[in-house]
């Protein structure tokens, strides 16, 4: 059990770490959802690699094309003169 902690104009709660563990919600952005009986505390689940095989094949059909710009963009031939 916990009690809410006054924080600036807001209020908030602290969770035991053996909770959060058990929630998964270590080291995510938590989403709230207000429920009848109160509160719930959900981890947000990003996908990042969402459509990332499609994009891999995009990119590679597109290389072709691509390959003058890429090439301009790896030349660092005019970084010889810069004094690091």
């Amino acid at each position: 059990m916990t009690m809410l902690t006054k924080i600036g104009n807001s209020q908030g709660i602290r969770i035991p770490k053996p909770i959060v563990k058990q929630a998964n919600l270590q080291n995510c952005e938590i989403e709230f959802e207000v429920t009848k009986n109160g509160l719930l505390l959900k981890p947000v689940r990003k996908v990042v690699r969402k459509n990332w095989e499609k994009n891999i094949k995009d990119f590679l059909s597109k290389e072709a094309k691509d390959e003058a710009i890429l090439n301009d963009m790896l030349d660092d031939s005019d970084l010889e003169s810069w004094e690091w």
